[in-house]
């Protein structure tokens, strides 16, 4: 099994697909660092500030589909399952958890660039400063989202199996059907995958929810997917 998740994580860290991702990533971390801290006025309020800090975990949830339905584009899964001789159902989830480790060096990596960027700016504006403890819940709470999409993406991808046509829908349901829905039943978007993750990077402050309430809203979605995608990997066909 050991070999399997090593065999899966060096596929995950050579592409170049994520190092693309990667590279996004820590540029929106910085651009958002900026605007929100210099281009967005004066910043008095905590949780304005805490915007800064913001990561943007939609970037590794399209990563993590894009990898994990590729592997059935190329078709590289159903070769993958016959070298491992382990059921399918054990190489996906190997493959995710590939996927979960690599988005924990991502996520470190793109909130070390957010803080690198955003506390020295936000020392000018007016307002309590963010003490360690608020600095340090933020980034937990941005590492634990942009993991957790990164597997929701993963496990998704192996359902729908197309990298266009998965981002596609990802992307109209983020950008165009949760701000929808958000604006009439605010506290019932907020139970959704894109809701939670708002509320757990710093991004939706008119919520019920605290942070770990919508992470643990966001990780029981995120199970349930990766359990049916395990399930289905079970009895569909590779090819």
């Amino acid at each position: 099994m050991i070999g399997l998740l090593r065999g899966e994580l060096l596929k995950a860290v050579t592409t170049r697909a994520v190092w693309g991702f990667a590279a996004g990533g820590m540029a929106f971390a910085a651009l958002n660092a900026v605007l929100v801290s210099v281009a967005s006025g004066t910043l008095d309020e905590v949780g304005e500030k805490k915007e800064a800090l913001s990561g943007l975990p939609v970037l590794l949830l399209l990563w993590g589909l894009v990898g994990a339905a590729g592997e059935y584009r190329h078709r590289t899964a159903a070769p993958a399952a016959l070298v491992a001789r382990r059921g399918r159902g054990t190489v996906l989830a190997v493959r995710i958890a590939a996927y979960a480790l690599t988005g924990l060096g991502l996520a470190v990596l793109i909130n070390a660039v957010a803080a690198g960027v955003a506390l020295p700016l936000l020392a000018d504006q007016p307002g309590p400063d963010l003490t360690p403890g608020q600095v340090a819940g933020v980034a937990a709470g941005n590492v634990l989202a942009l993991v957790l999409a990164t597997v929701l993406g993963g496990a998704l991808g192996a359902l729908i199996r197309g990298p266009v046509v998965g981002a596609v829908v990802l992307l109209i349901l983020d950008l165009v059907v949760q701000p929808l829905v958000s604006g009439v039943w605010e506290r019932e978007a907020n139970l959704s995958p894109f809701g939670a993750v708002g509320v757990m990077t710093g991004g939706t402050h008119d919520t019920t929810l605290t942070v770990a309430q919508a992470g643990a809203v966001f990780a029981v979605w995120t199970a349930l997917a990766v359990v049916v995608a395990v399930a289905c990997e079970r009895r569909r066909d590779l090819a």
